[in-house]
């Protein structure tokens, strides 16, 4: 029985996140429904994480398993076709090792969230950026981000409904960067918790309009209380950008269950 490894690329916008469920569409069923259409197969797709409505992605993973093998390059085709015209689209197709599992063999995770920090708000980016008109200051924020990065206890930086038996995490990027009147916050980490990267934002939008300092963040952080996190910023910035695997395709045994981001 091959297994298929998928990079999933997806606007977020109409969907109510990547997993399925009653409430309205999700990447995973479209993507179940495009195999059955290809097959005549009903599979489950396993993601390499559960982004939530509005969320984006550019290197989703994930896999799925057939009866019968097809060479890599022909599902690709027939599953972009399938898929259209939701906007879904598989950069990437490859037969993996048997113990290859998009979730479980993760070792790296990498988000963006884009902030677009002008008055006027976007056109050609509306939905993909968080518009903040108000002028933030870069320093100040990268400054606090370094209070962030590394490993710690993040219970004030995850959702109130995150169901992980832990909130420690290591964060081994926290970066922020201005690319003309955009600015962008790089997260990387092997796993996430239920809306980190988001409430993180949302912190650090705090200190670049002046209203926390690098103190306060230290604070919010030693209390370990999501009340006193900063707010949790909206879906539309964000995007999954890449997840990284080892050599060889990973087991799934000897990898951390993550909560995943969004």
């Amino acid at each position: 029985m091959p297994r298929y490894k998928l990079t999933v690329e997806y606007d977020g916008g109409p969907f109510v996140g990547w997993q399925r469920q009653p409430n309205g569409p999700t990447v995973q069923a479209l993507l179940e429904d495009a195999i059955f259409a290809m097959s005549g197969e009903r599979v489950q797709v396993q993601g390499a994480g559960r982004t939530d409505s509005g969320v984006h992605a550019l290197g989703q993973v994930a896999h799925f398993d057939l009866m019968s093998e097809m060479p890599a390059d022909k599902v690709q085709a027939a599953l972009n076709f399938h898929l259209k015209p939701n906007p879904i689209a598989l950069p990437s197709v490859e037969i993996a090792p048997a113990k290859f599992h998009a979730r479980f063999s993760a070792t790296w995770r990498r988000y963006r969230y884009r902030i677009l920090n002008r008055r006027a708000p976007p056109t050609l980016d509306r939905g993909h950026v968080w518009h903040v008109p108000a002028r933030l200051d870069l320093e100040a924020m990268a400054d606090a981000a370094a209070v962030l990065q590394g490993h710690h206890d993040f219970d004030s930086f995850r959702s109130t409904a995150c169901q992980a038996p832990s909130s420690v995490r290591t964060l081994d990027l926290l970066r922020v960067g201005r690319d003309g009147e955009e600015i962008q916050i790089d997260v990387g980490a092997r796993s996430f918790l239920h809306n980190q990267v988001r409430i993180l934002v949302g912190t650090l939008r705090l200190v670049g309009r002046g209203q926390w300092s690098r103190r306060d963040v230290e604070e919010a952080l030693a209390a370990r209380d999501r009340t006193r996190g900063g707010p949790t910023a909206p879906p539309q910035g964000l995007c999954l950008m890449e997840v990284r695997y080892e050599l060889g395709g990973g087991d799934e045994g000897n990898a951390e269950i993550s909560t995943d981001e969004e």
